[in-house]
């Protein structure tokens, strides 16, 4: 973990898709924690205004602005954390939305879109952290200084582990995304880089809840409607009641789980799904 100019030293941690909703909150848990934020959105705006929130509250965050989808996005990303802080620490996989439709209807560009803003997207970023980690482990080595316990956590969802009707492409690019991860705690061990993911159940944000005025938002020149149709709420109200705790999670209580897994306290923690869902295990 690099020092910097002002004497800062936490753990440098990028979350991407960190302007709203879980991101958001994974974001201000991190910084309120001591590290210091590269914060991403496919929204400037809401991205500057979460690093300027955790700035205010005396941290430290800096804006990488734009889709995880981007060509140049991944090199761009890493680039920011090590520009102003030195270095990569922790890599939290957040970003992604919904685009449902039973089978017989989805089309191949509703397929390729989810699979690549969920599993490709992470895939490019990790891809890209490799040689900033590597350079970093063997600087450290050569020092003589102990290797910090680095941390990767990707955010999957029961629907990759259990399915779930009209997500094919969503639920198929969240267990990929768990493949991802137990391979990479495979081959990362040797840097000290934990891997793990967090499965979420139903979490109240803006893809939870009713669609709204303010529900389009523009992916890649298409607009895309982020929220709950009514048959798809219904269908969301019903399994938080189910759940065991009766209820949908909220942000920082998904926030919470993320941060378990990037903690010290879980340095000997690797390859794990933790399921933050309130007891419920589909959909």
């Amino acid at each position: 973990m690099q020092d910097t100019a002002d004497g800062q030293c936490g753990p440098v941690a990028l979350v991407t898709g960190a302007g709203r909703g879980i991101g958001r909150a994974v974001a201000e848990k991190l910084a309120a924690e001591g590290c210091r934020i590269v914060v991403n959105d496919l929204d400037p705006g809401p991205a500057q205004e979460v690093a300027d929130g955790i700035v205010a509250r005396g941290g430290r965050a800096v804006v990488c602005a734009g889709s995880v989808t981007g060509h140049d996005f991944p090199d761009r990303f890493v680039g920011a954390a090590v520009q102003a802080f030195g270095g990569v620490d922790i890599i939290v996989n957040n970003a992604g939305y919904t685009w449902n439709a039973y089978l017989g209807a989805m089309s191949d560009e509703q397929w390729d879109t989810l699979i690549e803003v969920h599993l490709t997207a992470p895939f490019r970023i990790l891809r890209a952290a490799q040689p900033v980690i590597r350079a970093a482990v063997k600087a450290e080595q050569a020092a003589g200084v102990p290797v910090p316990c680095r941390k990767v956590v990707n955010v999957s969802s029961i629907v990759g582990t259990a399915g779930s009707a009209s997500q094919a492409n969503y639920s198929s690019a969240k267990a990929g995304l768990l493949g991802l991860t137990r391979t990479l705690a495979k081959e990362w061990g040797r840097y000290n880089v934990t891997v793990n993911a967090v499965a979420f159940g139903i979490i109240t944000t803006r893809l939870t809840t009713a669609v709204g005025a303010d529900s389009t938002t523009e992916v890649g020149g298409r607009p895309v409607t982020v929220g709950a149709t009514e048959s798809i709420l219904s269908v969301l109200e019903s399994g938080a009641s189910a759940a065991p705790l009766g209820r949908a999670g909220t942000p920082e209580e998904a926030a919470g789980a993320v941060w378990l897994l990037c903690s010290p306290e879980s340095s000997y923690v690797t390859g794990q799904v933790l399921e933050c869902a309130g007891g419920l295990q589909s959909v």
